[in-house]
């Protein structure tokens, strides 16, 4: 193996801190351009990346689609932008409507070192999936399962021990007492009763 290509093995290997960020929705124009559904409302993850890594669309009930040929695994990212809610993006080696129309349905990942830094006081949400949640009783409330945004405010998931109801957290200051990633937990003003 040559320098050069075990240097393209490399980068072409899914990284191990991946996260889902998108999904390619359609083509976009006819010099294959591709647009992309963002997972988050900022979608800066998308554009800190110049590798975008793919994994074939999730299997749904139905009939399965048509394949349209192998899906390459990586995506190299040479220009991208939004375009009212989703992101548009040129890539490297798709020159034309047809290759871009191939990638319809790809979920995109990017390695989770490559996120822009977190602000003071900011957290992204595959930080928090995982974190242990704690009341100011030393009581542990469950895991937090997920997040929901109800559009005023973002809302932890906080899945209970087995037999009790999950638990709904709204994610403000007036609950959120601190969030410790190095302890893996987060630290709530939240009764057993709530």
């Amino acid at each position: 193996m040559t320098a050069a290509s075990a240097d393209s093995a490399q980068e072409s290997e899914f990284p191990a801190d991946a996260v889902e960020v998108g999904r390619i929705t359609d083509a976009w124009g006819v010099k294959g351009w591709i647009r992309v559904q963002p997972f988050a409302k900022d979608p800066q993850a998308l554009f800190s990346s110049k590798r975008w890594y793919l994994r074939p669309p999730e299997q749904r009930p139905g009939p399965a689609p048509r394949p349209a040929g192998p899906l390459p695994q990586m995506l190299r990212i040479a220009q991208a932008r939004e375009q009212g809610d989703d992101i548009v993006a040129a890539v490297h080696d798709i020159g034309d409507r047809t290759a871009a129309e191939a990638l319809r349905g790809a979920r995109i990942f990017v390695p989770r070192s490559s996120f822009p830094s977190a602000g003071a006081g900011e957290f992204y949400w595959v930080d928090l999936i995982g974190l242990r949640v704690l009341n100011r009783d030393g009581v542990t409330l469950g895991t937090v399962r997920g997040l929901i945004d109800n559009g005023a405010q973002s809302v932890l998931l906080v899945g209970a021990a087995e037999g009790e109801a999950d638990r709904l957290i709204p994610f403000v200051d007036a609950y959120i007492d601190r969030v410790d990633l190095q302890a893996r937990c987060i630290h709530v003003d939240w009764g057993l009763d709530f």
